[in-house]
This record gives structure tokens, sequence and C-alpha cells, in this order.
């Protein structure tokens, strides 16, 4: 764990859908989190390596490789680091039970947080029928994904000559879509319910890009967000709250207002 007075400390932390190995992955966003922030427990919540992209065409930037390193680094320095595989990640599915450079893969656990409940750590693809029953679609989704976010780069360097502020087309364009067939609310609802069927006290899962810490199904519902558009993720404090941290590198990055959450402003060190 580091000594440095200017890294914030929680005692775990969630990352999930980094997506290392495509050009929409925000790994300085992420390195600079990274360095920013420690904790006793770190878990990688799925889709960290997108294996999709790398089969059909390699891209592997030094900035991803420090990604990996900066997160095995945690790991010798005495945090323990969890992997669960998702489903960009899945070629890492053959390998549940065993440990890589001291990082612990596993399909899902258990959490138990500093104030005693427990939650589902899993990345969340199980749940999400397109992907689980039609491969297919999920990969032509994958493509027009990736295809907004290069529409949305042309976008914004248009509105940065206009002087206008960024706005994220692709976000926009998903949220619209999962909205029109309200998958981000039955896959929340549905994810609280293994949860609630496996006798815990809430779920943290990844995979639909969407932060969220709510409780709005009667179970504690969190979501690490992503690290391709929102640049997110979840620290658990040492008294037990949870909070979810959107980080912009060079502003203050600000927790977002949930039940059993506090709110924290911080610094971001170049």
């Amino acid at each position: 764990m580091s000594a440095d007075p200017q890294v914030k400390k929680y005692r775990s932390l969630f990352l999930s859908d980094i997506h290392l190995g495509t050009r929409g992955c925000k790994a300085e966003f992420l390195l600079d989190f990274l360095k920013n922030h420690d904790a006793e427990t770190v878990y990688l919540v799925g889709d960290i390596v997108d294996g999709w992209r790398l089969r059909r065409s390699w891209f592997w930037p030094q900035a991803h490789n420090d990604v990996v390193q900066k997160l095995m680094r945690k790991a010798r320095k005495g945090a323990r680091v969890v992997y669960i595989p998702g489903n960009h990640d899945e070629f890492l599915r053959g390998y549940l039970g065993t440990q890589m450079g001291g990082v612990e893969i596993v399909d899902q656990t258990i959490h138990e947080s500093a104030s005693g409940k427990k939650y589902l750590v899993i990345h969340g693809d199980q749940f999400d029928v397109v992907v689980r029953h039609a491969k297919w679609l999920a990969l032509l989704g994958d493509w027009a994904y990736v295809s907004a976010l290069n529409l949305n780069t042309l976008v914004n360097f248009c509105r940065r000559k206009l002087g206008l502020t960024y706005w994220s087309l692709s976000a926009w364009a998903k949220l619209k879509v999962k909205n029109a067939v309200n998958f981000i609310g039955n896959f929340e609802e549905t994810l609280v319910g293994e949860a609630r069927r496996q006798n815990v006290d809430g779920v943290i899962c990844g995979h639909i890009h969407h932060a969220a810490n709510h409780s709005d199904f009667g179970l504690h519902y969190i979501n690490t967000g992503d690290w391709v558009e929102s640049c997110t993720a979840v620290g658990e404090t040492f008294e037990g709250t949870f909070e979810v941290i959107k980080w912009t590198r060079t502003a203050a990055p600000a927790a977002l207002p949930a039940p059993e959450s506090k709110l924290h402003e911080e610094e971001a060190v170049a």
C-alpha cells in the first residue's frame, strides 16, 4: 500500500470495462486514476482486455501495457487483486481458480463490506440475453459502438473548433438504444434478483457501461461504469459506504450521489 499522503486510500476499489486493446480505451486517464488511488483489495469486474477486438486487429500501445503493469504492481505491493472475466475477456474463463502474477481469477465472488454487508461481484454478461442468446447481434452492436466512437471523435473536433464543450455521441446513442428496449432497467432488476437469490445484500457489476449506485429494486445495486466513455470506478470507504468516482485526469473527480454513498472532492495530480 502506498504511503504517499496525496493518494486517496480505499478499503476496496472496483473497476470494469476498461477494454484494453481498443482505440476507445482511456488508458491514460486510468493510469492517472491508479496513481492517485490505492486500496487493500482491487476487483477487476470484467472486460479489462477486449479479446473480441484484438482477435480482429492488434492494437496495444504502451499506455495499455502500463495499465497492466500498474495493476500487477499493486498486487506485488500487497493489495489483493481479483479478476472476474467478462464477455470480452471470456478467454480467461478457462483459467478460473488460478492466479496469474498474484492476480486471482474467479467467475464471481462475494465481497463483505466493512459494515458487514455482503455483495455479489459479477461482470453481468451472463444475464444479458443479447450476449447469451444472440452473440452475433452483440458483435454487430460492438461494431456499431466502435463506429460511434470514431464519429464521436470527429464531432468533438468540430465542437472544440466552435468553442463548445465535449459531448459523447456514443454514450448518448447507446443509452437511447438501451432505454428503447428497457435494457438498463431490466438488467439492473435481473442482477438484483440474482443477488436476492444468493441471499446477499447487493450486487456490484459492470457490462453495460452505465455507472449506478442505488437501491431502486429493494437491494443495493452498484455498477462500476467504464473506461471508454465515463471513466468511472467504485470505491468502498473504510466505513463500508460506496462511492462512484468519475475521473477526468486534470479536474477534480466527483462522486455521484446515491443511497449509502458519501460525496467527496479530491484534486487530481497531473
